[in-house]
Formats: structure tokens, C-alpha cells, sequence
């Protein structure tokens, strides 16, 4: 049979025809690929005519289409549905992918010619280019002698099978950990419906009695929230902290490897640290203002979530437990602030949500329109697709979204693309966005909590991000900008869940059809600071870990993964053993295997530009077709086709201020 992937698709937007894809046409069309590329750039490379900017750069962005379209085809369903089939094949796609990238940056010929041209003459998104390719190739060790090159082609592919093996084994321990509870009393606190989709996941994981809650990927379980049993969050917590710390799918040891190879290749690249050559693509400055800026918010941090311990202790009537955290917070906030937030998922419905809240918003504020379709072949029944258009009709791209937890899934939440909106190729975006929401019973509703609402949003603004690019050239299209930056657009999004003019359009009662109690959104204004001592502090811890991680020198190797946590985050001044990492080293998918090496750090450092812009939303009328516009043609549809940094000036007036950030998050002065 054909392979589909060896010619575009005949689908609208090339959409990939997933109905008649298999594993061994995702590992023969990357292959082809890599050998149909390495070809064409060979040809750019000795190109005798004088290197322009057309023969050379644009030249480069051009070619490699088969290998980029499969690339994106397969990253999509690996993460989303890891198949036992696409599961054997990654290690070999992955080693592909790393050795053509190497390949590429490699190239002395290659790189020679580019560096050949004089590009003083070139202006806004062509400079760009020249510039982002020119250090892109640096950074990957374009300008090493041959015996360093080979060295780096050994650490690079070394590291690649780290990581494939660290995601595989990561998936198996999220399922291996799930908690299997033998008597519903067990489960005390959770409603009908949590109870009967317990069930089903049992029994879909082969128990013929019983409820299994399963893990998301952040040490927080959501359920940890309801269940009114100490002992019951107690065994659902410690399931979710020691993962990756036994047995056949132990990931610590992997990660500590990582890290210390890592370490090897930024001193082979002649950088102090890892952390150091990621810095390099970043907006932050360096390390040291990396490490600054976390080191200041550490103390007020912590002192907040001791406050919030102290307050805990006074209703559970001993000293708070780890486990215990969330379930006391929740019964604070009802009685301080008469805020049931588990009673509220009785008012999310998830396609409510979604259409009535996500869309609408983005209706607003951008004039789009969405239509759901049917008619594109997708790569599990959960998945759903919709067309967008822009305000005068014409279609703008394709979302997709799925929205289901499943074992075939990687934990977490995330925004990809299937095609990138790049006008060099003739091609419109088609971005996804991957949630991991409990699949509810049979004729359930599906309910979403507050924090998944809030998830919704935030993943739709990397969609928007993505759908608006105007980018020429598809290497500085939609999120391909610095990892500091990446967060941004999406947290900015996050501000509509609960605005006056959003809210109500979706919030109603899933039996009654009643809209929120009167006063909802006051009351959750007035807790809004009650638990940021908490979520600031898991996150800091996180973002601390990681750069712990990423600033070892040449080759350090840590023996003892979780001393090395203790030790790292107490020497920070934060408390792990009350307030642990939102991720640990076993399952700190991002850092490992998510692209987020020493850049974890980068959602706080987005939240200043966030908040900045909340603030500016806010005083210039909020929900408003002109502010969505400014927002679209100045900064989300600019991708890193100039500086973002200079993208946010010219969109807020001026550099970005932090005090509103450290009202928000309580950590003002005399808060």
C-alpha cells in the first residue's frame, strides 16, 4: 500500500489523513524525508552563484517540506494517543530527527554559505531571518572544529534516546500509579459522577471491582480536593509524588543522566552550564537575572503559604499534612469566603465552555467565527475539529481539540501545530489543543473544575497565537519565539474566564440550568490571593528545581536524584517537605522531555508581560474589538518575526512594569 505521507495531503488545510496512517508510514516518511533534505540543502550548499538572500535563506525554508509536514503529523498523535505500535518506532524516529538536526547545523559547507552573505542591506522579517538562523546554527555547534562536532553528534544523540526512553517510561509510570480504591466509602467526597467515571476506569483497566483514580501530570490530583478521607488523599498524594522512583519505569536515574550530559555539551559549546546556552535564545538576560528574579520572590512566597499553613492548622486541629493541603484550603475558602469551588464544576460543562465561553470570547474580541466539522479523519473518536473564519468570512484555520484523558496520553496540557500559518509556503495553520479532562460515564455530562476552565482558556491563546501568525517565513511563524515569551499570549487569555461579559454566557447549572449564584465572581475576587502562597511557592519550587538541574558544570553527576531535590530547594529557602515541587525529577515531563530545559522559570517571567497587559485591557475598556485587534496585529500575529520584547513595547507603549504582578500573585509590599 502507498504511503499517504509521501505526497501533501489532498485534504483542506493538508490535514494529515490519519484514518489510513500507520506506525511504519510515520518511520518510512521520516526517513525519506531526512534523505530528500539533506539532498536539497546540499544543493543550496554548493550552489556556485554568489549567495543571495533568495538562493540562500529563502532557499533553506523551502525545501525539507516532506519530512516537516510528517514531523508535525506524528508529534500530534504521539503525544495524544501513543499507540503500543508508535511507542516501538519513537526511539528510531527520535535518534532520526536528532542526527538530521545535527546533520544540518553541522554542515560546514552549508553554514559557510549563509555566513557568506552580506545581509547589511536586509530589513525587518528578512534580517530577522538571517539573524535567528545565523544563532540558531552557532548554538548548535555550527563553529566547531571536527573533532568537537563528532563529540556533539555523540552527547546529542546520547541525550535523544535519554529523553525518548524518560517519556516512554513516564507514560507507563502514570498508568502503573493510578490508585485503585476497593470500597466507594473509600471515596467519600466525590460526586455521582466522578464515582460512576472511577468505575469505568477501573474496569477499562481491567479490575472487574472497585474505583481507579488516575494521575495527572503535576504532583496537585485534583481529587485531593473532595475526598474526605485523610487516609484516601494520603495514598492518591503519595502515588503522585513517587513516581518514576521504582521498578521497571524508574525515570529519576534518566533525568540525573540527562542533566549531567547536558552539562558535558554547554561546556563542549564553551557555555559555564546548560542553563546558560538555553539562555542565550531567551528574553531574560542571563542566568544570574534568571536566578535573581526567583531568589527575590522566593521569601514573601513561602511566608505567605506558612500564613496559609497556620490558618489550615486552626480547622483540621493538627499540624497540615502534605495530602491534606487542598482539602483544608477548599474548606477555608467555604467558610472564610462561602466559596464551594467543587460545587462549581456542577456549572461548567465542558462544550459550555468551550463554544460559549473559549469561542465567544475570542468572537469578541477578534471577530472570529467557528464551525464544527466532521469530515476530517482523525486519529481517535474523542477528538473534534472546527473551522475557523475570520469577521468579513474568509477561513483563518483549523482547531482541534481533544480534550479526554486516556493511557495512550501524555499527562498535562498542550498547544501544537499540525500546519503553521507561513504565506511562504501557501499554507494556513491547523493547531491543536490536548487537555487530559476525566472522561465522563456514559450519558454523563462532562464537568470541568474551575482550574480546567482556566486550562481551557490558556491553551486556547497559544491556539490564537498560532492561528494569527502573518509570518513570511515558516521558522518565525506563530509560537516559534523565545521559551520566556511562549507563555505569554496564553496566559493574557486566561483573564476572560471570569469576566462579567464571558462568565455568564456559559456558567449554568448542568440539571437546573440556574446561572451562578449571585455574588460568584465577587466572591471569587475576594479569594483570589487565598492559596497564592501555596501555588506560588509549588511553582517556584518547580522553576528552582529546574534550574538546579540545568546549572551543573562539565559532567557533574548526581548519584542521589532526591537528596540532590532536598537539598537544592532548602538551600533556596523553600519547604518541599510542606510544600512540594509542582513536578519532581521523576515526573518532570518538560524538562526531560518537553522542551523546557532550564526554562521552567519562563511562566513567571511571561506572567510580568501578563499581567502588564491585563492591567492595560482593563483601563482601556476590557472586551472591545479595538483592544482585540491591537493585541492581534501588534503582538499574536507577530510570532519572532521581530524582536517580541519590541513587539510588546510597541503594543503596550512602554517596557513592562512588575508590580502588577506582585499584586496579583500577594507579593507586594504590605500585602
Amino acid at each position: 500500500m502507498p504511503n499517504p505521507l509521501l505526497e501533501p495531503s489532498t485534504l483542506p488545510f493538508e490535514f494529515p489523513d490519519y484514518s489510513a496512517l500507520e506506525a511504519a508510514h510515520y518511520l518510512d516518511a521520516i526517513g525519506q524525508g531526512v534523505d530528500q533534505h539533506l539532498e536539497e540543502l546540499g544543493a543550496i550548499a554548493q550552489n556556485t552563484d554568489a549567495p543571495t538572500f533568495e538562493n540562500t535563506f529563502v532557499a533553506v525554508e523551502r525545501c525539507g517540506q516532506l519530512l516537516r509536514r510528517t514531523v508535525m503529523a506524528y508529534w500530534t498523535v504521539f503525544s495524544a494517543h501513543a499507540t503500543d505500535e508508535l511507542r516501538e518506532i519513537d526511539p528510531e524516529i527520535q535518534s532520526l530527527v536528532s542526527g538530521h538536526q545535527d546533520a544540518i547545523h553541522l554542515d560546514e559547507a552549508l553554514f559557510a554559505r549563509l555566513s557568506a552573505l552580506d545581509a547589511r542591506a536586509l530589513t525587518g522579517e528578512d534580517a530577522r531571518l538571517v539573524s535567528e538562523t545565523l544563532r540558531t546554527f552557532r548554538a548548535a555547534g555550527a563553529e566547531l572544529d571536527e573533532k568537537r562536532k563528532q563529540e556533539l553528534r555523540a552527547l546529542n544523540s546520547q541525550i535523544t534516546d535519554l529523553s525518548s526512553e524518560y517519556s516512554r517510561k513516564l507514560l507507563g509510570t502514570m498508568n502503573d500509579a493510578a490508585v485503585h480504591y476497593s470500597d466507594a466509602a473509600e471515596l467519600d467526597g466525590l460526586s455521582d459522577g466522578q464515582l460512576a467515571s472511577a468505575s469505568d476506569a477501573a474496569r477499562a483497566a481491567g479490575h472487574t471491582q472497585g474505583y481507579l483514580l488516575s494521575l495527572v501530570l503535576p504532583t496537585g490530583q485534583p481529587m485531593l480536593e473532595c475526598l474526605e478521607l485523610s487516609e484516601s488523599r494520603r495514598r492518591l498524594f503519595e502515588a503522585s509524588v513517587n513516581r518514576g522512583q521504582e521498578g521497571a519505569n524508574r525515570t529519576l536515574d534518566l533525568g540525573a543522566q540527562m542533566a549531567s550530559l547536558r552539562s558535558k555539551r554547554a561546556a563542549l559549546l564553551g557555555f559555564d552550564t546548560h542553563a546558560d546556552v538555553v539562555l542565550q535564545d531567551a528574553t531574560a538576560p542571563g542566568l544570574e537575572a534568571v536566578k535573581a528574579r526567583l531568589a527575590g520572590l522566593v521569601p514573601a512566597a513561602v511566608a505567605n503559604a506558612r500564613a496559609e499553613a497556620a490558618e489550615l492548622e486552626k480547622i483540621s486541629g493538627a499540624p497540615i499534612q502534605p495530602w491534606d493541603w487542598t482539602y483544608y484550603s477548599a474548606a477555608v475558602a467555604r467558610e472564610r469566603y462561602t466559596l464551594d469551588r467543587a460545587a462549581l464544576r456542577e456549572y461548567f460543562e465542558l462544550d459550555a465552555v468551550l463554544v460559549r465561553g473559549v469561542f465567544s470570547a475570542a468572537s469578541r474580541l477578534y471577530g472570529l467565527g467557528f464551525t464544527e466539522r466532521f469530515d476530517f479523519p482523525l486519529y481517535h473518536p474523542d477528538v473534534r475539529t472546527w473551522e475557523v473564519f475570520n469577521e468579513d468570512g474568509s477561513s483563518l484555520g483549523l482547531f482541534v481539540g481533544d480534550f479526554f484523558a486516556r493511557p495512550t496520553k501524555a499527562g498535562g496540557a498542550w498547544m501544537n501545530s499540525i500546519r503553521e500559518s507561513a504565506s511562504l509556503l501557501e499554507e494556513r495553520p491547523v493547531v491543536t489543543n490536548t487537555l487530559n479532562i476525566p472522561k465522563p460515564a456514559q450519558g454523563e455530562p462532562a464537568l470541568v473544575s474551575l482550574d480546567e476552565v482556566n486550562t481551557l482558556f490558556h491553551e486556547f491563546g497559544h491556539a490564537l497565537h498560532g492561528l494569527f501568525s502573518a509570518a513570511i517565513y515558516p521558522s518565525l511563524s506563530g509560537t516559534a519565539v523565545p521559551r520566556d515569551f511562549v507563555e505569554y499570549p496564553s496566559q493574557v487569555n486566561e483573564m476572560w474566564a471570569l469576566h462579567p461579559e464571558v462568565l455568564p454566557g456559559y456558567a449554568a447549572h448542568t440539571v437546573t440550568g440556574e446561572p451562578l449564584p449571585a455574588g460568584t465572581v465577587d466572591t471569587l475576587d475576594a479569594a483570589a490571593l487565598w492559596g497564592e502562597g501555596f501555588a506560588t511557592t509549588e511553582y517556584l519550587t518547580a522553576a528552582v528545581l529546574d534550574l538546579s538541574w540545568h546549572s551543573l558544570v562539565d559532567g557533574e553527576m548526581v548519584s542521589d536524584p532526591l537528596a540532590f531535590e532536598q537539598r537544592v530547594l532548602t538551600d533556596a529557602g523553600l519547604i518541599p517537605d510542606l510544600v512540594p515541587s509542582r513536578y519532581r525529577t521523576g515526573y518532570f515531563k518538560h524538562i526531560f522531555d518537553g522542551g523546557y530545559s532550564a526554562g521552567y522559570y519562563s511562566y513567571i517571567w511571561s506572567e510580568v508581560l501578563d499581567a502588564d497587559t491585563v492591567q492595560w485591557f482593563t483601563e482601556n475598556g476590557g472586551l472591545k474589538r479595538e483592544n482585540g485587534e491591537r493585541f492581534r496585529d501588534e503582538l499574536l500575529s507577530r510570532g519572532n518575526t521581530r524582536d517580541p520584547l519590541e513587539s510588546y513595547e510597541i503594543f503596550r507603549g512602554r517596557p513592562a512594569r512588575i508590580e502588577p504582578l506582585l499584586a496579583r500573585r500577594g507579593l507586594a509590599k504590605g500585602k
